[in-house]
């Protein structure tokens, strides 16, 4: 998530983000719903916000050799759109552990845990996780007495394709994700499907700072469409008329995040995102009260372990 957040915002990677979007995938069906919610939330941001300290950790000169594991803990406060078009802020903070694990195959890094399929020189081909935070509809105005939006997870194969890579290790990027997103707060009923098209670009600047940038498109189906912004007639209010969603764009996301490391094992950083609903399928749903939103975050990481072998790239 797309978005995507991740507030819902599909697609995620994020931070979301927002619902930022990114990894939590993985065991949470044993969690109770709101354990399991912040799980996600933390690891979505860990994954793609957290790794950019921890590479900058290891990137004060040349390309950034990372190690093949790394276990910690992170401190993070976010305040994001509760989903795009939206008009409120849904704000979280958390602590938690993390395990960052990049292998030949295996990978838990960068906004996304999975198995990586097909690997080349410039293209690679993995089956992955991503999500986003959820929001309670009695705490955003404009969807009271409708359902909440739950905690969305996403799987499925992403294409990355490296467009340029410099000698001192930043690239230029192009991501396709296709993911199918599910409620994990409603038993893993599918939502809908996500395409969150990315151009990026990763590496350092002066100081030691590593930074990591992007611009997407997040696209889904009607199922995804309607489970943002669809109003059924039993729902619909004087100021929220019924409506049907449909397909298509759903919001231009604008990302960034910034890592530098206070000490060997300490490391800081702080992420952005800007959402904007302009031109999207379903600007005209009543749930769309802004046009422009913005999630923001800031975070502590501290690395416990790490792995005496060099991770892969």
């Amino acid at each position: 998530m797309a978005g995507r957040n991740r507030a819902h915002n599909p697609g995620m990677k994020t931070a979301p983000i927002a619902r930022e979007a990114a990894p939590r995938s993985r065991l949470f069906f044993a969690f109770h719903a709101r354990t399991g919610r912040l799980w996600c939330a933390a690891l979505g941001v860990a994954a793609s916000a957290g790794a950019v300290a921890q590479e900058s950790a290891s990137a004060r000169s040349g390309p950034p050799v990372l190690p093949r594991w790394e276990a910690g803990a992170l401190g993070l406060l976010i305040s994001q759109q509760a989903y795009p078009g939206a008009d409120q802020q849904v704000q979280r903070q958390l602590v938690l552990p993390y395990l960052v694990y990049r292998g030949p195959v295996l990978r838990a890094d960068r906004g996304t845990a999975g198995i990586r399929a097909v690997q080349g020189d410039s293209f690679e081909l993995d089956i992955g996780a991503s999500g986003a935070l959820g929001s309670s509809a009695q705490r955003i105005e404009a969807r009271r007495g409708m359902p909440d939006l739950g905690t969305l997870v996403e799987f499925g194969p992403r294409l990355r394709w490296t467009l340029h890579r410099a000698s001192d290790g930043s690239r230029w990027r192009f991501d396709l994700p296709v993911r199918s997103v599910h409620d994990l707060s409603d038993g893993l009923e599918r939502r809908g499907t996500a395409i969150e098209p990315e151009i990026k670009w990763q590496g350092l600047v002066g100081g030691g700072y590593f930074v990591n940038t992007g611009l997407s498109a997040v696209l889904g189906d009607r199922s995804l469409a309607q489970t943002f912004y669809g109003v059924a007639p039993s729902q619909a209010t004087v100021m929220r008329p019924a409506y049907s969603a449909k397909a298509g764009l759903i919001t231009w996301r604008l990302a960034g995040a910034v890592g530098w490391r206070l000490s060997p094992n300490w490391n800081a950083f702080t992420y952005g995102r800007v959402d904007s609903v302009s031109g999207a399928a379903n600007e005209s749903s009543p749930l769309v009260r802004q046009t422009t939103g913005v999630s923001a975050g800031v975070g502590l990481s501290y690395v416990w372990q790490r792995s005496s072998l060099p991770g892969v790239d």
